[in-house]
C-alpha cells in the first residue's frame, strides 16, 4: 500500500506541474494560433505518458539516487575507510584532501559517465551533427562534454573536501572562457555555451546534487548548504571549455594533415 500511495502522491504532484505548462501551450494552440493540430491524439497521448515517466523518475530520484548518491559519498569520506588500518575516531582531524583521491576518482567517473547517458546532451550532439553536415561528430562532442563534466564534478569535490571559496573558482573559470572564446573556432562558441546547460539535466543532476550534499555532510567541518552545493555550477562551466579546446584541437588537426598533404603534392 506504501508503494501505491507514493506513486499516487507523487502522480498528483507532478499532475499540479504540469497543467500550468500544458495551459499555456494548448492556450496559444487554440486561442492566438486558433489550429488544431494534426495529430492532437497522438498528442494528448504522449502526454499521458509524459507524466507517467516524470512521476516514476521522481520517485526513482527519491529512493534511489539521492540516497545512493550520499552513501557513496559517506562511504568514500569513511576515515576508516581512508586509513582503515587505524581506528576512525583517531582521524577525523588527522585526514588531508590528499587522502580523498577515491573521491576524486568517483567523481570523474560518475560525472563522466551521467553525462554520456544524459538524452539532452544525445539530442544537441545530433542536430550539431546534422546542421553541420557532420563537421561536428556527434560522439566527439559527447566525449569532449562528458571530459569538462567531469574535470568540472572532481574539481568541485576537491573544493568541498578542501573548504575553498567557490567564487574564486567560478570567477577563474569563466576568465578562461571569456579568453578561450577570443581564440575558439566561431563555429563552436554558440555550442560550447549551450553544452554547459545540457549537462545539468534528468540523468547528472540528482547524483551530482547528492554527491555533493553526502561529501559536504560527511567531510569534517563542512556545512552541507554551504559547500553542499555548488558542483552543478562545475559541472556547467567546465563543458564550456572542453568543447572549445574540442573545437580548436580539431582544427588543428586537420591543418596539420591539410599541411602535409600540401608538402606531400610539393615533393610529387
Amino acid at each position: 500500500m506504501e508503494l501505491f500511495t507514493a506513486i499516487w502522491t507523487t502522480t498528483l504532484g507532478t499532475v499540479k506541474d504540469v497543467i500550468p505548462i500544458a495551459v499555456i501551450i494548448f492556450g496559444f494552440q487554440f486561442a492566438v494560433i486558433r489550429q488544431k493540430p494534426a495529430n492532437l491524439a497522438e498528442i494528448l497521448f504522449g502526454f499521458c505518458w509524459v507524466l507517467v515517466g516524470l512521476s516514476l523518475f521522481l520517485l526513482g530520484l527519491e529512493w534511489c539516487l539521492f540516497p545512493l548518491g550520499r552513501l557513496m559519498a559517506a562511504q568514500l569520506t569513511d576515515p576508516g575507510f581512508i586509513r582503515g588500518a587505524l581506528e576512525a575516531g583517531d582521524l577525523a582531524a588527522d585526514v588531508a584532501w590528499t587522502d580523498y583521491y577515491w573521491v576524486y576518482i568517483f567523481a570523474f567517473m560518475i560525472g563522466f559517465s551521467t553525462t554520456i547517458a544524459e538524452p539532452s546532451l544525445i539530442a544537441v550532439a545530433i542536430k550539431a551533427s546534422e546542421v553541420s553536415g557532420g563537421a561536428i561528430g556527434i560522439w566527439g562532442l559527447r566525449i569532449a562534454v562528458a571530459l569538462g563534466v567531469a574535470v568540472g564534478i572532481s574539481l568541485g569535490c576537491y573544493r568541498i573536501v578542501a573548504g575553498d571559496p567557490i567564487h574564486w573558482y567560478i570567477i577563474a573559470g569563466y576568465v578562461l572562457v571569456v579568453l578561450q572564446t577570443a581564440v575558439a573556432p566561431k563555429m563552436i562558441i554558440p555550442l560550447a555555451y549551450d553544452s554547459g546547460g545540457v549537462t545539468t539535466s534528468t540523468v547528472t543532476v540528482p547524483l551530482v546534487a547528492a554527491l555533493g550534499l553526502g561529501l559536504a555532510e560527511t567531510v569534517p567541518g563542512r556545512n552541507p548548504l554551504i559547500d553542499g552545493f555548488g558542483l552543478i555550477a562545475f559541472a556547467s562551466l567546465f563543458p564550456i571549455l572542453s568543447v572549445m579546446a574540442y573545437a580548436q584541437l580539431s582544427e588543428l588537426r586537420s591543418a596539420v594533415a591539410r599541411r602535409r598533404k600540401e608538402d606531400a603534392q610539393h615533393r610529387a
